[in-house]
C-alpha cells in the first residue's frame, strides 16, 4: 500500500492551500473530502481579506495581519499556476457607528466619501474610514487553488468521507469507510465537520446585479451588512451569522432583510435584481479562534476554526502547519490557537 508523506481531510481553501505548501517544500499529498473539492465554505464565502475587522479577535490579528501582506503574492502565485483570474481586489470603506476611531485611522469627510464612492450614503453613521483591505472571489480563488494542485501532482479523492485518523504499522491510518490509506502526517481540515470543539455557524447571503455597471469600486463594511462588489458586475450581500446546526436552508425573509439594509447604504440597490442566495457553514470555536497544530496523538493535525476568516487565513496558516508538519518553527506565536486548550473535548 502507497504512503503518503501527508493526507489532508477537507478540500477547501484551508486543506489545498496547505497541500499547495507542503508539495513545494517536496511531500506527497493526497486530499480526501467528504463532497467534491471546494464545494462548502470556502466558495460560499464573501472574499473580504478584513484584517482589520473591529469583530477579529485581538490574539488573532497579528496572525490575519501577517496573512494579509502575504495575500498579494499567494494570489500570484494560484493565478500562474491555474490561470484563472481571482478577481482580486484592493480597498474597502468602513462605516463606524460612532466617530470614537483608533489614533492611527483618518475619518473621510462627506465629500470624501463623495468623491471615493459617490453611490454610498452613509446615513447616520459619523465615522467613514478608506481601509486597505482587500477582497477576492472565494469562488475563482478556490477553483485556482485546485487547478494549481492538481498540476502540482496533488492527487484529490471526492465523495470521501474520513471517519478516522489513528496510529498503525509504525504510520498514520486514515480510514474513510471501506478504505483504508497510510501516511506519515494526516491533517484535519474539515471545517465545520471537523468535530467538536469546532461547530457550524451559518451564514446567508446572496448576489445583487445593479442596473449601473461598476456601482461600487470598493468593499462596503458596516456592523448591519457588508459589500462585496465583483469585477462582473454583481455586489455580494452578506451575511447572518446563526446557530441552526448544519442546516444550511436559505430563508427569503433573511435574504430580502439584507438587500433592505444594503439599499440603506447605497440606494441604486433598492432596484437591483437578486441573482442568487445561499447558505454556507462557516467553523466556529468556543472562544472565535482558529485551532492549529498537532493533536493529541503524534502525527495527526488540525487547521480549523477559521470562522469567518478561512479565505484571508489560508496562506499563513499553510505555511505555519507546513512548518509544524516538516518539524521546524513557525515564526508566528501560535500558543492561542494550541488544540491542547480544548483537552477535554475530542477534535
Amino acid at each position: 500500500m502507497k504512503i503518503w508523506d501527508a493526507i489532508i481531510s477537507g478540500a477547501g481553501i484551508i486543506g489545498v492551500s496547505l497541500a499547495l505548501e507542503l508539495r513545494e517544500r517536496g511531500a506527497h499529498v493526497l486530499v480526501l473530502d467528504r463532497e467534491e473539492p471546494g464545494q462548502e465554505a470556502s466558495s460560499a464565502a464573501a472574499g473580504m481579506l478584513a484584517a482589520t475587522d473591529p469583530e477579529t479577535p485581538v490574539k488573532l490579528r497579528p496572525l490575519a495581519y501577517a496573512s494579509a501582506r502575504l495575500y498579494p503574492q499567494f494570489v500570484e502565485k494560484l493565478e500562474r499556476l491555474s490561470g484563472v483570474r481571482t478577481d482580486f481586489r484592493r480597498g474597502a470603506i468602513a462605516l463606524l457607528p460612532d466617530a470614537v476611531v483608533p489614533a492611527e485611522y483618518r475619518l473621510l469627510s462627506a465629500a470624501e466619501l463623495q468623491k471615493l464612492e459617490p453611490a454610498i450614503r452613509a446615513g447616520g453613521y459619523l465615522a467613514a474610514i478608506l481601509e486597505n483591505e482587500d477582497s477576492v472571489d472565494p469562488h475563482l480563488l478556490m477553483r485556482a487553488a485546485l487547478f494549481a494542485a492538481r498540476a502540482a501532482g496533488i492527487e484529490f479523492r471526492g465523495r470521501t468521507t474520513v471517519q478516522q485518523m489513528r496510529p498503525g504499522e509504525g504510520q498514520i491510518e486514515v480510514i474513510a469507510g471501506n478504505d483504508r490509506f497510510l501516511a506519515r502526517t494526516a491533517v484535519n481540515c474539515q471545517g465545520a465537520w471537523s468535530g467538536a470543539p469546532v461547530r457550524p455557524r451559518k451564514g446567508q447571503m446572496l448576489y445583487l446585479q445593479p442596473e449601473t455597471p461598476g456601482l461600487l469600486r470598493r468593499v462596503l463594511r458596516s456592523p448591519e451588512v457588508y459589500l462585496v462588489p465583483r469585477s462582473s458586475g454583481k455586489i455580494l450581500v452578506g451575511a447572518t451569522v446563526e446557530d441552526a446546526g448544519f442546516d444550511k436552508t436559505v430563508d427569503q425573509e433573511v435574504i430580502h432583510n439584507l438587500h433592505r439594509t444594503a439599499a440603506q447604504f447605497v440606494p441604486q440597490l433598492a432596484s437591483a435584481a437578486v441573482l442568487s442566495s445561499w447558505a454556507g457553514l462557516r467553523p466556529g470555536t468556543p472562544d472565535g479562534l482558529p485551532i492549529l497544530g498537532e493533536t493529541e496523538t503524534s502525527g495527526v493535525f488540525i487547521a480549523s476554526g477559521h470562522f469567518r476568516n478561512g479565505i484571508l487565513l489560508a496562506p499563513i496558516t499553510a505555511r505555519i502547519l507546513a512548518d509544524l508538519i516538516l518539524h521546524q518553527s513557525p515564526e508566528q506565536d501560535i500558543s492561542a490557537f494550541s488544540p491542547a486548550r480544548f483537552a477535554n473535548v475530542a477534535t
